[in-house]
């Protein structure tokens, strides 16, 4: 694998890598800069689908990030891409945010609420009984089933978690023994789109992100360099009993700033 020196593009995750909430993590702001200060480039890779590419780029430029729309791809726009290639003529119930439904129509998806033949689960900041319920109905009666994201919790500020997609499928699959087909990290679909669109070699690539078992994971299947922090999600701990093997284990994205800057 690539020193990290030699790395052209970085695949960052968000959420306990860069930012905590709307907490900046110390040194990212750094690290982006001395990134765009050498001629390189990173995107934002983020299995978070509750919100669209849109909100993204006004989140991470509120944190004080430089982030265009070509600086986000997120776990909903693998979403919209896959269903519109592979689905085109699905009716689709999306269990989402506002904002992800507006990400998959974006792509052509028909997005509908009544007469669906297909469930598009997401990380559902928005969820309430009532999906629920549609969900399980559509579910027993045989509709095909997505999900964004396999993660289990997503950690905010202040040290803490919420349950992500990952546990909304498990709430699922106790009520109807049903299993989703997951579409985000650690996929490599993700990085396999990225990486054709921006002409960037495999070896010049390397994936950042707080967990082991979707960020990590997701280099490792993709065959790049693969970088875990320990400042969000995954332990030390965590990271040695895990049969997953990142390239590099660093405290933080500053420890990354640090050593393209140093060996400039």
């Amino acid at each position: 694998m690539a020193e990290l020196k030699d790395i052209s593009l970085f695949l960052l995750d968000m959420d306990g890598t860069v930012n905590l909430g709307f907490d900046t993590i110390d040194g990212a702001e750094d690290f982006l800069d001395e990134v765009r200060k050498q001629g390189k480039n990173y995107i934002f890779l983020t299995n978070n689908s509750s919100r669209n590419a849109g909100d993204y780029v006004e989140k991470m430029r509120k944190l004080g990030f430089f982030c265009e729309r070509e600086n986000v791809f997120t776990s909903g726009m693998a979403a919209g891409l896959f269903l519109k290639k592979n689905k085109p003529d699905a009716r689709v119930y999306v269990c989402g945010t506002k904002s992800l439904c507006e990400e998959v129509k974006s792509y052509g998806v028909n997005v509908t609420e009544d007469n669906a033949d297909t469930v598009l689960l997401g990380y559902d900041t928005e969820l309430n009984y009532e999906k629920i319920k549609k969900v399980c109905a559509l579910l027993s009666e045989g509709a095909d089933y997505y999900a964004t994201n396999v993660d289990m919790v997503c950690p905010i500020e202040g040290g803490r978690y919420l349950p992500d997609c990952g546990s909304f499928a498990d709430m699922f699959y106790n009520a109807v023994k049903r299993r989703p087909v997951f579409l985000g990290k650690p996929d490599r679909t993700m990085i396999d789109i990225v990486l054709e669109k921006t002409n960037t070699p495999y070896e010049k690539a390397a994936m950042v992100g707080d967990r082991i078992y979707t960020d990590v994971k997701t280099g490792v299947n993709a065959g790049i360099t693969s970088v875990l922090v320990l400042s969000g999600e995954t332990t030390k701990k965590d990271a040695e009993e895990s049969d997953v093997c990142p390239t590099y284990i660093l405290d933080s994205v500053r420890d990354i700033y640090n050593i393209i800057k140093d060996e400039r």
